[in-house]
C-alpha cells in the first residue's frame, strides 16, 4: 500500500532552502542511521536490510528503509511493492519524500531507489539541495533509518556509509566475499576515517564456521588497519529464508520461528542497543549534512 501522493514539492530548491531545511531538522528527535553494505553482491545484503528493518519494527520501532542502490534498486521487488514515485522523482522536485513512501510489512516505510544515477557524486547542485529539503520536509515520525547500499566500493557506497552512524558489512564463507569485504573496510577506514565496523556472517552452516569467518576477517583487518570489527553474529543457511524470498516476504514476518528469523531478531535487538556516537547529534540533520558533504563536488558548499 502506497502512502498518499499529496501534491508536488515544486521546482528544485536553491541554497537558501538548504540552510532553512537543515535548521528545521534540528527540531527532530534523535534518529538512528544504519548502513548495510557488502564487498560483493549475492551475499544477502538486501535480505539483511529488509529483515533487520522489519524485525526492528516488530519490536515497536518506527523504521524507514531507504534503497540506496542507485544502480540496481531491488528492495521494492523483494517485498512485492509497486512504487509510483522513487528517489529520482524527489531529486527532480516532482514530489516530496513522503510521496514516495511505501508501506511494508510491520508498518516499515520504504523509499524506493532511482536507477538513473549510479553514485552520489553524479548529482547536480540542485539535486543535492533537493535531497536536503526532502529529508527536512519529512513528516513521518522516525526512530531508525536503514540504508541498503549497493555492493562494492562505488562512490555511493562510501557516501552512504560515511553519512550513517553505524555500518554493517555482510560476508559469507566465500574467498571473494572476504577479499572484497576487506577491500571495502580498508577504503572506509584508511581513506574516510571510520573506526568501527559491524560484521554479520551470512549463510553459515555452524557456529564454528561463523566464528572462523569473522576471525579471519578480524585478524587481517586489525593487523593492517586502524579499525575495530564488532561481531554481529550470524544468519544460518535456512531453507525457510529461501522460501520467504521466493514469496517476496520478510522471513521474520512470514516464518517467525525459523532459524533465520530468530537470528535477524537478535541482530535487531543488538542494533537497537547501540548508543549514538559521542558528540553526534543523532538526528536526520546528522545524516543529511554528511550525505551532502560527502557526495557533492569539492567546490560546492552548503550554506550555514
Amino acid at each position: 500500500m502506497q502512502a498518499s501522493n499529496a501534491g508536488s514539492s515544486g521546482s528544485s530548491p536553491g541554497g537558501g532552502l538548504q540552510a532553512t531545511g537543515l535548521r528545521r531538522l534540528r527540531n527532530h528527535h534523535p534518529v538512528q542511521v544504519i548502513a548495510v553494505t557488502s564487498g560483493k553482491g549475492g551475499v544477502g545484503k538486501t535480505t539483511t536490510s529488509v529483515n533487520l528493518a522489519v524485525a526492528m519494527a516488530l519490536d515497536g520501532r518506527r523504521v524507514m528503509l531507504l534503497d540506496g542502490d542507485l544502480g540496481l534498486a531491488n528492495v521494492d521487488v523483494m517485498l512485492g511493492l509497486q512504487p509510483t514515485y522513487n528517489l529520482s522523482h524527489v531529486l527532480e522536485g516532482t514530489c516530496s519524500l513522503d510521496d514516495t513512501l511505501l508501506e511494508g510489512p510491520a508498518g516499515i516505510m520504504v523509499v524506493p531507489a532511482s536507477s538513473g544515477k549510479r553514485n552520489m557524486a553524479e548529482l547536480s547542485g540542485a539535486e543535492h539541495a533537493g535531497l536536503v529539503r526532502a529529508f527536512s520536509d519529512l513528516h513521518s515520525p522516525l526512530d531508525t533509518l536503514i540504508v541498503d547500499t549497493a555492493a562494492g566500493i562505488a562512490d555511493s557506497v562510501i557516501t552512504f556509509s560515511q553519512a550513517s552512524q553505524e555500518v554493517i558489512v555482510v560476508v559469507t564463507n566465500d574467498p571473494q566475499s572476504l577479499t572484497d569485504a576487506y577491500a571495502l573496510i580498508k577504503v572506509l577506514t584508511r581513506d574516510h576515517g571510520l573506526k568501527r565496523v559491524h560484521v554479520l556472517t551470512n549463510q553459515t552452516h555452524s557456529p564454528h564456521e561463523a566464528r572462523e569467518i569473522f576471525e579471519n576477517l578480524r585478524r587481517v583487518s586489525e593487523r593492517f588497519l586502524d579499525v575495530t570489527l564488532n561481531n554481529m553474529g550470524t544468519v544460518p543457511h535456512d531453507e525457510w529464508l529461501k522460501r520467504a524470498v521466493r514469496r517476496q516476504r520478510a522471513v521474520v514476518e512470514a516464518y517467525p520461528s525459523s532459524p533465520a528469523a530468530q537470528a535477524y531478531r537478535q541482530l535487531a535487538k543488538r542494533a537497537a542497543g547501540w548508543a549514538l556516537p559521542e558528540g553526534a547529534r543523532g538526528n536526520l540533520e546528522f545524516f543529511v549534512e554528511r550525505l551532502v558533504r560527502q557526495g557533492r563536488p569539492a567546490a560546492m558548499e552548503v550554506p550555514a
